[in-house]
């Protein structure tokens, strides 16, 4: 990954444990964080993915205290939508972007597309990285992460509420699929960590079947940490 060398650059946030490692490795390499992107869902009420609620990321983004920036799409309208923020943020003047990908091609040709519409560069400081060593990284350097979703094909849900710690790395791993979840296995909430200014306080919820998935719904158990 290129250094940014104190240049500001928006962070792709999912809410979930690779974006956070991403930011985390940009920020250590003198990169200036000016915004975190994250795609809602049409409604508005989940983040795209996750199907964390909104006030769930605001939380994330006051104890970052990184601005945060949100679009609402479906999928037919979703690159529309991510182009139009992009475009608000190259008049910002931002011209970098990092994302949290790990090794899928067709989004890294995307993520670089759609950003070079704009004269954005896009980073992927995880790139083609050892899944063990990112883990290792990610639980060494102090943050905390919950399973919030599992894939119904690939895990049971009593992964949902599970903290992301060596022996749940173990017990994914023994169910046969990818630690990091790279192939939608599974998806985390970041709760604290190196970046934060204190943890966010999360209470666990009903489990909801969608499209193949199950979520944890999770909120903040009080009010203050949107408030940061």
């Amino acid at each position: 990954m290129t250094e940014l060398n104190g240049r500001e650059f928006f962070c792709s946030w999912s809410g979930g444990k690779d974006s956070c490692l991403a930011l985390y490795r940009t920020v250590q390499r003198g990169g200036v964080p000016r915004r975190l992107l994250t795609m809602l869902t049409g409604d508005g009420m989940h983040s795209r993915s996750h199907g964390l609620p909104p006030e769930v990321i605001a939380a994330q983004a006051a104890a970052l205290n990184i601005p945060l920036q949100t679009g609402r799409a479906g999928w037919d309208d979703y690159e529309a939508v991510f182009l139009t923020r992009l475009a608000e943020l190259r008049a910002e003047g931002v011209g970098d972007g990092v994302f949290g990908d790990i090794d899928l091609e067709p989004h890294r040709q995307w993520v670089e597309r759609v950003c070079g519409r704009h004269g954005i560069a896009a980073h992927l400081p995880l790139w083609q990285e050892a899944r063990r060593d990112l883990l290792a990284e990610f639980i060494g350097a102090g943050f905390s992460a919950t399973i919030v979703a599992v894939s119904d094909a690939r895990l049971p849900t009593s992964f949902l509420g599970r903290q992301l710690d060596w022996p749940t790395v173990a017990a994914l791993e023994a169910a046969g699929v990818d630690a990091c979840g790279e192939e939608g296995e599974f998806h985390t909430v970041v709760t604290g960590g190196p970046l934060f200014s204190a943890p966010l306080d999360l209470k666990h919820g009903q489990v909801i079947g969608h499209a193949g998935y199950s979520f944890l719904e999770v909120a903040l158990a009080t009010d203050a940490g949107a408030k940061g």
